[in-house]
């Protein structure tokens, strides 16, 4: 399998019109070619010494490794909470046409 500069960013909103503020900024700067809005999950965690249960929402954001830093930091700048979980993925493949339409749609991003 041949490697790509493809990657995915994984985040959670704290709800919908959250998630989708987001999603909308990242793409109208060309920051990501594509972000999937999920339903609604419940997120167990221990934030400043107590345990928690939220519903969040989460995204699932295509970008490339040259619009990572930016768009990371553009994430965070945009999320209320105070320590947004972003996590990246590298894609080690996919379907080619499909990866170069994601490299298409976050080129005109950099500068």
């Amino acid at each position: 399998m041949q490697s790509t500069d493809v990657i995915l960013v994984l985040t959670h909103a704290p709800d919908l019109e959250c998630a989708k503020t987001i999603a909308k900024c990242l793409l109208a700067e060309r920051l990501a070619a594509c972000i999937n809005i999920g339903a609604a999950v419940l997120s167990i965690y221990e934030w400043e010494s107590a345990v928690h249960e939220t519903e969040e929402v989460p995204l699932m954001i295509k970008t490339t490794v040259a619009q990572q830093e930016r768009l990371v930091d553009r994430l965070v700048a945009l999320h209320p909470y105070d320590l947004p979980e972003v996590l990246t993925v590298s894609a080690a493949g996919g379907y080619t046409p499909y990866l170069e339409w994601v490299r298409h749609n976050t080129q005109a991003g950099l500068a």
